[in-house]
């Protein structure tokens, strides 16, 4: 009958769904202990139906987000991982010693406008309040040149190497609203943000003077080393998103648990 099916249904799910509770609440185990985390971070396996691959103990992806991380000298970053290829044998999660192998880890530190605020502040010396970071795309930056008198030299930024970010600070006595255009540039592993067009209210405010721009220039200019990322990601892209920044990069296989290598 349709309710006999209906429940068959429902049970079948029920049990795709439990396999994959079993496994995301292990990795999420390993994960805050691999991440020195106060808490579990939040573990999601991909790719529905959950039950063939936990009998397979094979699993195509599966996302770590954790946040609140402390890295190096930032505070409070969002850590998201996306832990591919993962073998996960359903006995080992059922019963242990736990051991989870991952192909390939891509992990993303998403660095947040209060960080920067502090940095900024810290490495000037200079107060600088309610920072604020966005992207810009190429018809930006062809409006800031066409349209409000920028540098054409902006027209040679690629737009996913650019953001748009300010604050307030105090210039001459009074707290003053700057609005920049920088470049961003990753070497190292570190973050270098870099003044491009700076302007004293609004983006579309007159340029400023050559001596004040420099100024306002070397306020805003950083770099941010976060030094090793988790899960020993190697740093590879750097770019803007709305309200922060984000650094990128991928690192090979991963052993977490059990058949971890001690440090």
């Amino acid at each position: 009958s349709v309710a006999a099916l209906i429940v068959l249904v429902a049970a079948a799910i029920g049990i795709d769904y439990g396999a994959a509770a079993i496994t995301e609440s292990v990795v999420a185990r390993e994960m805050r202990t691999q991440l020195a985390l106060a808490d579990d971070p939040s573990v999601r396996i991909n790719n529905f139906p959950f039950l063939t691959q936990a009998i397979s103990g094979k699993y195509r992806s599966i996302d770590v987000v954790a946040d609140h991380m402390a890295i190096g000298p930032l505070r409070d970053v969002q850590v998201r991982s996306q832990l591919r290829d993962v073998a996960a044998p359903l006995s080992q999660m059922l019963e242990g010693p736990r051991t989870v192998t991952v192909r390939e880890v891509e992990g993303t530190a998403r660095i947040g406008a209060p960080d920067v605020e502090r940095l900024i502040t810290n490495s000037s010396g200079i107060a600088v309040d309610k920072v604020y970071i966005d992207r810009i795309d190429a018809d930006g930056l062809e409006r800031a040149v066409d349209e409000d008198g920028a540098d054409p030299a902006l027209l040679k930024l690629d737009p996913a190497n650019a953001v748009r970010l300010g604050g307030t600070v105090d210039v001459l006595g009074q707290e003053q609203q700057v609005a920049i255009i920088a470049e961003l540039q990753l070497a190292d592993g570190r973050a270098q943000i870099t003044p491009r067009d700076v302007r004293l209210g609004d983006s579309d405010a007159d340029p400023l003077p050559v001596a004040l721009q420099r100024t306002l220039s070397r306020i805003f200019t950083l770099t941010l080393d976060p030094g090793s990322l988790p899960l020993q990601v190697t740093p590879t892209t750097l770019r803007a998103t709305s309200g922060g920044l984000e650094i990128s990069g991928l690192t090979g296989r991963l052993v977490l648990g059990a058949g971890a290598p001690t440090s």
